[in-house]
Formats: structure tokens, sequence, C-alpha cells
């Protein structure tokens, strides 16, 4: 008996189950739902669902799933609540933003119904509910802000919708996971000028780039001036240090050679006959000054006894001999006395201009 039963109750159930879904009272969400389960005693509730049971017309339990019993007559099942994440289309709709912009936005709602009881005895269509707190919370949200940070801000502007509808929902039962903005529709003229206003932005853009190429190379060619200026200088003082390195040491190898040449010459006059070479030296020193005599000026003074060449190298021996003397002191009276010497050997000078 209690078999037949079972059988009976478990047909009741699949040909209530497999009946034609009801249409819930939503004018603007339509989904499809299960019709109510009959009393049939030996009851099986499927996974992810709640039945709200009453007894009498009063709330009697919740049933979980799996095999259930209930008393005929006096034990009725008034809702089935689905626990499991429910998707809601919420349909396009107005909304005008903080700079006076109207637009057309619609999005999609993802919430669960965690509490059965509230959600069956805490608002008469918890959906529905939800779809309408989810448009008005999306119009006063969007009126907080302008056209720009609408795109530039969804995400932010998700997140405070799902905080404003988890607030009000809270009573029924109701727990909104996230909203999500699928689309947002401009009106043609504010679309138009966001275009133009993109152009502008990226030919402004363009031109910064374009202003700073043109600033850099300029940085880069005054630079490399710089440092060639910098370089051609370096280079400069080094030759110049160079050069004068090169004739600081060209006078210490003339001087060290000319005084090595009177080291040499007089050594060479202390030897023997040292007297007549150092007057074949002037003998010839004289020869060469007389035969570039007229060459450079044509005013020239000459003594009377030009061509006395004995007598100029005896004079210019005697001054030598004089000043050779270590033990001797010269004094102008020497000097004077010498100088007469050399006159009365060589005889009075005179003056002669020749003109050419």
């Amino acid at each position: 008996m209690l078999r037949t039963l079972c059988r009976t109750g478990g047909l009741i159930l699949q040909q209530t189950q497999q009946t034609v879904p009801r249409l819930c009272v939503n004018p603007v969400q339509q989904r499809w739902a299960s019709s109510l389960p009959m009393n049939t005693v030996v009851l099986f509730v499927p996974q992810q669902e709640a039945w709200v049971v009453e007894r009498m017309g009063r709330f009697h339990r919740i049933l979980e799933p799996g095999l259930n019993f209930l008393i005929p007559i006096l034990d009725r099942i008034r809702y089935v609540q689905s626990l499991k994440e429910i998707v809601i289309d919420v349909p396009e709709q107005s909304a005008v933003s903080l700079d006076n912009v109207t637009l057309q936005i619609d999005g999609v709602l993802y919430l669960r119904i965690l509490d059965p009881f509230k959600a069956s005895y805490g608002v008469e269509d918890p959906e529905y509910a939800v779809t309408q707190l989810a448009q008005t919370t999306m119009r006063s949200e969007l009126g907080k802000l302008t056209l720009d940070k609408v795109f530039r801000e969804r995400e932010s502007l998700n997140s405070n919708i799902v905080h404003s509808i988890n607030q009000a929902s809270d009573e029924w039962g109701i727990r909104c996971l996230r909203y999500e903005i699928k689309d947002i529709h401009v009106p043609p003229r504010v679309k138009e000028s966001m275009q133009m206003q993109v152009e502008a932005e990226r030919k402004k853009r363009a031109t910064v780039l374009e202003s700073e190429g043109t600033r850099e190379s300029a940085i880069n060619v005054a630079e490399g001036r710089k440092q060639a200026q910098i370089l051609a200088s370096e280079g400069e003082k080094a030759e110049q240090i160079n050069k004068a390195a090169g004739e600081a040491q060209a006078v210490l190898a003339k001087a060290e050679a000319k005084a090595k040449a009177i080291r040499m010459l007089s050594e060479a006059l202390t030897e023997q006959n040292g007297n007549a070479a150092a007057s074949l030296s002037v003998a010839e020193q004289y020869v060469s000054a007389f035969s570039n005599l007229a060459k450079e000026s044509n005013t020239i003074l000459l003594p009377t006894n030009t061509g006395d060449i004995s007598g100029m190298v005896s004079q210019a021996m005697t001054i030598y001999s004089t000043l050779a003397k270590p033990s001797m002191r010269v004094t102008p009276e020497v000097v004077e006395e010498n100088r007469e010497e050399a006159t009365n050997q060589s005889g009075s000078p005179q003056e002669q201009r020749i003109n050419e």
C-alpha cells in the first residue's frame, strides 16, 4: 500500500513539473518558473530549491532538498524559491547625466535568494522589485556623474548600484551579487561632438609631440655645437701648450748649444796659436760684413782706412786681449787708452756719405 502511494505521488509530481509553466506577473521581466506542486504526502524536493509550506494558511516550514512528508489537506506548498544565481535583464531606460545629457542605458543584474522566507513574505514579487530598484538607482547614480565620467568610471558606477540595491533588498532576503552595464546609447548630436572632441584631442597631442620633437632637436643641436666648441678650444689650448713647450725646449737647446760653443771657443783660445785663430775669425767676419754693405740701405758710415784689414784686425785683437786679462781691472781710462792706441794704428775715422 505504501509503495503504491509513493509511486502515485511520484507520478503526480512528475506530471505537475511537466505541465506548461506559468508566466510570472511582471510587466517588465518575463521569466518562466515551475508551477506549484501538489501535496501528494510524499514529496521529493530538487537540489537548490526551497519549498515554502503553509499549514492551514500559516507558514509552517521550508522543505529541504530530498524526501519530505506532508499532511494532506492541512499542508499546502505556497511558494517555490530557486536558490541558484538568477540573471535578470534590466531593460533599456533613459537617464540624465550631471551635464544634462540624456542617455539610454541597459544592464544585467545578478542576484541570489538567501532567505526564502523573506523572499516569499517580504515582498510580493522580489525579482520585479529588484529590477525596479536597479533602474531607479541607476538613474540617481548617473545624475551624479558627467558624460565623460560615465564612460571612465563604469566600474565604480556598477559597484555603487550594487551597494544601493543591497541596502534595500536585505529585508527581501535577496543578495545582489553584481550589476553590469551592457550598452550606453548617446544622442547623435552628442556623439558627433564627442567625435570632434576626440579628433581635436588627437590633433593637440600630435602638435604637442611635434613641438617636443622640435625642442629636443634644437637642444641636441645646441649641445653638439657646445661640445664641438669645447673640444676645439681644448685642442687649441693643447696646441698652444705644445707649441710653447717646443719653443721653450728650442730656446734651451739653442742656449745650451751657444754655451757649449762659447766654452769650446774659450778652450780653443787658451791653446797655442789661439790668437792667430781669433785674428783669422775676426778677418773673416770683417770681410763678410764688408761684402753686405749698401744692400739693405743706401746710407752707410765707413772709416778712412776701409781697405786696411790688418789694422781693423789688430784693433779688434787689442780690445779682445784687454778684456781677456783676468787680473786687470777694466776701467774707462784703460778702454780709452786702448781706443787711442787702435786709432793711432789704423788712422782717424772720417764719415763718408754715399747716396745712390
